[in-house]
């Protein structure tokens, strides 16, 4: 079998993905391999979000046609997934209870404006920024989204619909769904979840288990489990045949604010999922993907997805790797599965009305259940302390307050302890001596000529990236200076002089002048010297002072002392 391989480096920029006709074998039986996978799982997100079945099949076909015709991967899968669906869930029980009337239609509207934020996030070229969030965050995050998408599920596990209120709603209801639980129902919904878990792996090889799922649940239901009829157990119901007809967007002043930060947020967590699938992709097929032209083609799926009515999507990890593994190696792949996925919607939604909302809830529960990221939570402790109490305030924030607020928080304060740890090790880098017996980076004879010195010329030297967070230890070890008639200030060795750290060796620099001492600045290259000169540092000084090398400028302050 022919494979396509991208060279090596960042892809040249293209309108459409890498398209291939070396692979069409591979590439056609990776698009019927994932399409068969995606039919079940975009039932059960359309029906778990409360758009409705065909919300979720129209944005699998959408989403992923879209994607994988302008993206920068070749082989992701794109379609409705569960952290994209744990949102829509959420935005749309938001406007609907705001507006009853106009709630879903300005909620495909939000789908239509997440996916300008992705476009115009691509077009900013954001895309290799947007996955740089520390790995605490990022599987709290996914964990927090796992376990809302399992606890949605317990409604319709149990044979009713979802309570109002998202989360907490069904946590505070669980007695009263307990107590109504429906037989028939939960027993679909178990034998969905063992099948699930339970298929062998040579089965798997043949036909997915959701699919076998999906299948078998329905069978089951209208045969053993209603004495022939079915009437008692809920189910999808009728799917509107034909093309899904077009959605104007649908503005209401009083919710914009909220539709524009809805958005946002899907917006946001569709470049996280998307990009860190192709993250996947790549580490498997050994080639490379474009982050910035990946997010403009996620933008254009989840905007004709919502212009007709389907739910937003993302790059689907699971779907992806099987198209892989089944031999996909281009966009063709991705192109093929969504074509064949709406040849079955148009021809099969009158079987699909028959499937019950309990198998469906299996399947999404157990997709709940593998985001949640078990391996990290077993041994984050382990690794540190400090890294899993931040996940695990991130999982508690995703469930119980909302999710910017997790990422924002979890992000500030992983952010905040790490310059605090890099500011106490760059801080080890500022060091000040007036003899030759320091721990600097002298040569012999310097060494010497501060020896010679008799401890009257100090040399204050900086090495390294000088972030804000050494200024406080540069504006520290100045004023521990004693009695000197000298100072030669070393940045040769500085890589990089932040704007803080800038201003704070102007402050020791003016301090050392105001106390009649003479100062020479030394070393500083490139963008250290422009941000200095740019300061107005160097115009306080003699120019001899501020272009001399380390060794004249030691010789030059030992002569001055007489």
């Amino acid at each position: 079998m022919a494979t396509v391989s991208s060279p090596p480096g960042p892809p040249p920029f293209r309108l459409l993905n890498h398209i291939s006709t070396q692979n069409i074998k591979g590439d056609i039986f990776g698009g019927v391999t994932a399409a068969v996978i995606a039919l079940p799982m975009a039932l059960a997100f359309g029906v778990a979000s409360g758009a409705g079945a065909a919300a979720g099949l129209w944005g699998a076909v959408l989403v992923g046609l879209f994607a994988a015709l302008f993206g920068g991967t070749p082989t992701l899968i794109s379609e409705p997934t569960g952290p994209m669906t744990v949102v829509m869930t959420a935005v749309i029980a938001s406007l609907t209870a705001r507006d009853p009337e106009n709630g879903l239609a300005m909620a495909f509207t939000v789908v239509m404006l997440a996916g300008v934020f992705q476009i115009v996030f691509g077009m900013l070229k954001l895309g290799r920024y947007i996955t740089q969030m520390p790995y605490t965050v990022i599987s709290g995050f996914m964990s927090g989204i796992g376990i809302i998408l399992m606890v949605l599920q317990f409604g319709p596990f149990l044979g009713q619909a979802i309570p109002k209120g998202g989360v907490l709603g069904t946590l505070t209801n669980v007695p009263s769904l307990l107590a109504n639980a429906r037989p028939a129902e939960v027993t679909l919904a178990v034998v969905t979840l063992a099948i699930l878990w339970f298929t062998p792996g040579q089965i798997k090889k043949v036909a997915p288990p959701q699919l076998i799922a999906l299948v078998l649940g329905t069978v089951l239901s209208l045969t053993l489990l209603t004495g022939g009829g079915g009437e008692d157990i809920r189910r999808i119901g009728e799917i509107a045949s034909g093309f899904p007809s077009l959605r104007l967007p649908h503005f209401a002043l009083p919710q914009l604010q909220v539709m524009l930060i809805d958005a946002a947020v899907l917006g946001m967590l569709g470049c996280i999922d998307a990009l860190l699938t192709a993250v996947i992709a790549d580490s498997i097929t050994r080639t490379e993907h474009d982050p910035n032209k990946e997010l403009i083609g996620q933008g254009l799926g989840n905007l004709v997805s919502g212009l007709f009515g389907g739910i937003a999507g993302a790059g689907a990890t699971m779907g992806t790797v099987v198209n892989i593994q089944a031999g996909g190696r281009s966009a063709l792949s991705g192109i093929s599965r969504a074509l064949i996925l709406m040849l079955v919607i148009l021809a099969g939604t009158r079987l699909a009305a028959q499937i019950p909302q309990a198998v469906l809830a299996g399947i999404a529960l157990k997709v709940g259940f593998d985001i949640v990221d078990w391996g990290f939570l077993k041994r984050a402790h382990r690794i540190s302390i400090t890294g899993a109490l931040i996940m695990y305030l991130v999982i508690g924030l995703t469930v119980l307050v909302d999710l910017i607020a997790a990422v924002g928080i979890g992000v500030f304060i992983a952010n905040i302890l790490t310059i605090d740890k890099m500011s106490a090790l760059q801080s080890k880098s500022v060091k000040s001596v007036s003899t030759g017996d320091g721990d600097l980076l002298l040569n012999p004879e310097e060494k010497t000529l501060l020896d010679q010195g008799k401890g009257e010329v100090l040399l204050f030297q900086l090495t390294g990236a000088m972030i804000f967070g050494v200024a406080k230890a540069i504006g520290r070890e100045h004023n521990a200076i004693g009695v000197c008639k000298a100072v030669v200030f070393d940045l040769t060795e500085v890589s990089h002089l932040g704007v803080t750290a800038a201003l704070a060796v102007e402050l020791a620099v003016e301090e050392a002048i105001e106390k009649g001492r003479q100062v020479f600045v030394v070393g500083a290259s490139g963008t250290t010297r422009q941000r200095l000169e740019k300061l107005g540092l160097y115009a306080k000084l003699p120019l001899e002072r501020t272009t001399l090398s380390r060794h004249d400028a030691l010789q030059q302050a030992v002569a001055g002392l007489g």
